[in-house]
Formats: C-alpha cells, sequence, structure tokens
C-alpha cells in the first residue's frame, strides 16, 4: 500500500463500490483532493483514524463520479456558443447530475467557430481560481470530418474532408487540449489522420458515416478506436452487409459509446452491445445539448435550430433527425442498471472507468481506489444521488 498522505483528511463510510465490486462495509480516506485508501473498513489505515467523518451511512453505495466524453452543452448553454460564465453554468449543471469530468464537445462547424470554443476551453481551464464545477478535462472535435450522407444534426453547410493542417495547427497551439476527434474514417485523408491521432494519444472516433464494414475495419488496422453514439449516423447492420453498426460490435478494438435514454436506442440493443463490449470497451455518454435540464421548447444546437417536446430534441427543419439528447448521466447511469439489467459495477465501469480509458486518464479519475482523485458520488438503494464531491470538496 503507497504511504498515506500524513494531512488529516475526511472518512466516507457505507457500501462502496470497487473495480474488484461492492464492499458492503467500506471506507473511503480522502486527503488533499485524493483517495488514500478505499476498501474494507475494518482494514482502514491506522493513519486514517481519527480523521473527519464527511458522509457515514450503512445504505449509503458511494460510487466513483461520470466521465462524460460526448456532451455539447446544458442548462441553456451550447460549448459552441460560451464565454466563462456559460462554462461555469454547463458545468455546474452536469456536476449536479454526477458528472465530475467531461469534454466540451464541438459541432461540426467553420474552423473560425472551432478556433473560438478551444479558446474558450483554454482560457477556462488555465483560470487561476481552478474550474469549480466538473472539470473540462478538454475537448471533443465531433467533426467537421463526417460525411454528408449522414450529417444528423451536423450543419452539411460546413462538412470538409480531414484536414491535417488544422490539427497539427490546433495541437501546436493548444497542446493536449483536443482528446478526441469524431471522423468518417472512408473519406479522403481519414485514415492518415486517424493514424496522426493515436500517434499523439488522442481518441480517434468514426461518427456521422458511411463506412462499410471493411472501411471500419481498415480504420480499425490504421488506429481508429472509438465509436460515438452506437447505431446512430452511421450505416445499419445486415445480416448481409453489416456495415458501420456491425463493424463496431465484431471489432475489439473499437470502443462503443451509448445514449442510453430509451429514444436514440432500443434497450434491447443496448444489451446486445454491453454483451459484446463486455472487456472495457462499452462507453456511456449523454450527447446532452442546450435544454438538457430546461423545459420543452425552442432551442439551438450548433447554429441549428431544434424543439424540444417530451423531452425529446429533434431539428425544427427535419423533425425525423434527433439533435442531441436532454439526458443526465445519472439518469443513464439508472437506466443501464433498471432497464436494460447491467450490474452497478457493469454501469460504473461504462458511466465512469471507460471512458477515463478513452482519455488517458484512467491513473487519476474512473475508480475509487488510492491516488485518485477523490471524485465521488453518493446514492441510495433506489440510485437517487444524494452528493457529489470533487476532488474532494463537496458540491453545494
Amino acid at each position: 500500500m503507497a504511504k498515506i498522505n500524513a494531512v488529516a483528511g475526511e472518512l466516507f463510510y457505507g457500501r462502496v463500490l470497487t473495480p474488484a465490486g461492492i464492499i458492503e462495509q467500506g471506507v473511503i480516506a480522502v486527503s488533499e483532493g485524493l483517495i488514500q485508501y478505499a476498501g474494507e473498513a475494518a482494514w482502514l489505515p491506522a493513519a486514517c483514524e481519527g480523521w473527519q467523518c464527511a458522509a457515514r451511512e450503512a445504505e449509503a453505495l458511494f460510487i466513483p463520479g461520470f466521465v462524460d466524453v460526448h456532451v455539447h452543452g446544458g442548462a441553456g448553454h451550447d460549448f459552441m456558443y460560451s464565454d466563462a460564465d456559460a462554462l461555469d453554468t454547463i458545468t455546474r449543471f452536469h456536476a449536479s447530475q454526477g458528472t465530475t469530468s467531461m469534454l466540451a464537445t464541438t459541432m461540426t462547424a467553420s474552423k473560425a467557430d472551432i478556433d473560438r470554443v478551444l479558446a474558450e476551453v483554454d482560457a477556462y481551464r488555465s483560470r487561476e481560481d481552478g474550474m469549480p464545477y466538473a472539470r473540462l478535462e478538454g475537448v471533443h472535435l465531433e467533426g467537421p470530418f463526417i460525411s454528408q450522407r449522414w450529417p444528423g444534426a451536423q450543419n452539411p453547410e460546413h462538412i470538409v474532408p480531414a484536414n491535417i493542417e488544422w490539427l497539427e495547427e490546433w495541437e501546436a497551439r493548444y497542446p493536449g487540449m483536443i482528446r478526441q476527434v469524431t471522423l468518417a474514417p472512408e473519406r479522403e485523408g481519414a485514415l492518415e489522420a486517424v493514424r496522426w491521432l493515436r500517434k499523439r494519444g488522442i481518441t480517434a472516433a468514426l461518427g456521422h458515416t458511411d463506412a462499410t464494414f471493411e472501411e471500419v475495419i481498415a480504420a480499425a488496422d490504421a488506429g481508429l478506436n472509438q465509436a460515438v453514439h452506437q447505431f446512430n449516423a452511421m450505416t445499419p447492420l445486415h445480416h448481409r452487409k453489416p456495415g458501420t453498426a456491425g463493424a463496431v460490435m465484431y471489432e475489439p478494438r473499437i470502443r462503443a459509446e451509448i445514449i442510453a435514454d430509451g429514444i436514440h436506442v432500443h434497450p434491447a440493443a443496448i444489451s446486445i452491445v454491453a454483451r459484446l463490449k463486455n472487456e472495457g470497451n462499452l462507453l456511456l455518454i449523454t450527447d446532452a445539448m442546450s435544454a438538457t435540464g430546461l423545459s420543452d421548447g425552442e432551442y439551438a444546437i450548433g447554429d441549428l435550430p431544434v424543439i424540444v417536446k417530451d423531452g425529446i430534441a429533434t431539428l425544427k427543419e427535419h423533425p425525423e433527425a434527433l439533435a442531441g439528447s436532454t439526458l443526465t448521466m445519472i439518469n443513464g447511469f439508472r437506466y443501464l442498471v433498471r432497464t436494460v439489467g447491467l450490474s452497478l459495477l457493469e454501469a460504473s465501469q461504462a458511466a465512469s472507468l471507460t471512458p477515463a480509458h478513452s482519455l488517458g486518464m484512467e491513473r487519476f479519475i474512473g475508480s475509487l481506489e488510492a491516488g485518485k482523485r477523490g471524485d465521488i458520488l453518493q446514492l441510495d438503494r433506489d440510485l437517487n444521488l444524494h452528493a457529489i464531491w470533487i476532488g474532494g470538496r463537496k458540491l453545494d
């Protein structure tokens, strides 16, 4: 066991979900924002005894904070049009729903608009007073290197082939900022872009794509390692033409994102994917847009108008096209457990540890283990969210 931090911290007593399963009589010890111990209460290290009790409830379930790698906004704001106040609002809202780390996800837009998002997120991450709510770990570029045939809620006017020069410029200006890029692997220059991304440890994801099964496998050979919102905006599964959807389920090198809201994907389809992606390669995402957390009405995703009715977001001019979601991570987590039938451990892995791996941050977040950040959620037996700690600090 690593040496315990000499600075006194706080203790969380209850049921603790660890990568090995639930410890019924467990405890988490957190000091200076880091987990010092997570395990059986009976084995609490002597150095932690006498620390202040932050929570003690036998029925409480402590799980790791959620990590959302695909989220466009919330509480009335969109990452495409955000300043520091808007970023505070978005990250505060999603933190209240259990998200402790997230990626600011862009839309298919002009280079100038993407430049602006990167600059805003970089300034926000560099604030002297830090990030007070869910941490923006970087940016996910969803487009503009996608297929004209599968734009979904992306503006087709801004779709362009993969551009290595743009990627190089962004990486040079904001090193490490871009964590994920979604592209259509069948398009000109895409495989070169995939190789470029993976060489730098950036997740290369397929999405909004017309790729065949064979083209997806070729992209996986080049390093492609993720698929955004599985089944949505991609060639479907057919028994003679497995398409993109079939290739993602077949290929173990590709992680699959899933929107578990009962709208984007049928629960039986999620269950099938979960059975195939059962080795740490299923990710829960929200794909949340600006209306998340608000009532039905008219909104926008990027520069496209959206109608939200009964919580379902669709493009105003093309109502057959879903426009992101109004899902939150806690609701998606509950859906995976209650409706799809995943275990608490399986759902937690999809909501926290696997996305942490996607970010290359599994050493720091994603599970309740010594040495990781004190991102902790307290749930009750019905999976209601009662308290959130980010870096050991309780969210008001």
